[in-house]
């Protein structure tokens, strides 16, 4: 399918800070970028990096007093969804080192915390059958709930209180997947038929030598998401890094199917 993408930023920064975006789809092989552009309402120059183990790429700028940006995008998705239940898992020692740092622990995933659970629950299952119970148990027991966490609540708190917001149900799909020794990696993305329409985060595990998307939230399909950035949680994916104070003015985002 192809896409239209229009994401809309606005923010007032009280003093200059260094902001780094990350906006712009990734190119590859199963989402082609046919046309984009990246428009910033400052005159600093903006400063193009490689994302995440090259996936993507991330803008640095500054922001100081009005600060607007818009990102315009047209996208071939070429994805074809399969059942994780027929896709096998792989031993530890046969995994490539660009994946292994996926099995540890990272600032918001407590696979440690949540692993004694994840076996009683997940255990029994075999090969991608425990990611597909994994992200089933996630939409069925956790209540999406606008508001109720920050930028402090980890994937304990998460599974604690049994609310989040996506990248909240994201953060405990993963720490199960990596409790069970299952690579498991944080994407933020365009999600198509979205609703209310905004920046998403959902999961890729990496299962039969390579990585397969999963929305453990269930609220957009996955063959309708096309990826920004990925990394170990939210600390590596988020949209707009600011390295200073600022205030949100007005966001949106828009995906359309054109085709």
């Amino acid at each position: 399918m192809r896409l239209k993408i229009d994401a809309r930023l606005d923010y007032h920064f009280p003093e200059a800070a260094d902001v780094l975006l990350a906006l712009e789809a990734a190119q590859m092989p199963d989402q082609v970028l046919v046309e984009d552009l990246l428009t910033v309402g400052t005159a600093t120059p903006l400063t193009p990096v490689a994302g995440h183990q090259g996936i993507g790429r991330r803008t640095w700028t500054r922001g100081e007093g009005p600060f607007t940006a818009r990102y315009q995008a047209t996208v071939d998705v070429m994805r074809v969804v399969t059942d994780l239940n027929g896709v096998r898992t792989l031993p530890l020692a046969a995994l490539p080192g660009r994946v292994i740092h996926y099995l540890w622990p990272s600032r918001y995933c407590q696979p440690d915390r949540l692993k004694e659970f994840a076996l009683d629950t997940f255990g029994g299952r075999e090969g991608g059958g425990r990611v597909a119970a994994m992200a089933e148990w996630t939409r069925a027991n956790l209540s999406y709930t606008p508001g109720c966490s920050d930028e402090q609540t980890n994937a304990f708190d998460t599974f604690s209180q049994k609310q989040g917001i996506c990248r909240d149900f994201a953060h405990v799909m993963i720490s199960f997947a990596r409790a069970l020794d299952i690579p498991a990696r944080m994407v933020s993305a365009y999600a198509w038929k979205l609703d209310p329409p905004d920046f998403h985060a959902v999961v890729e595990v990496y299962l039969d030598g390579g990585w397969y998307l999963v929305d453990p939230t269930g609220l957009a399909p996955v063959d309708g998401l096309v990826r920004i950035a990925v990394g170990r949680d939210a600390t590596d994916i988020s949209f707009m890094t600011i390295f200073g104070a600022a205030t949100l003015r007005g966001q949106s985002v828009a995906v359309d199917r054109i085709d």
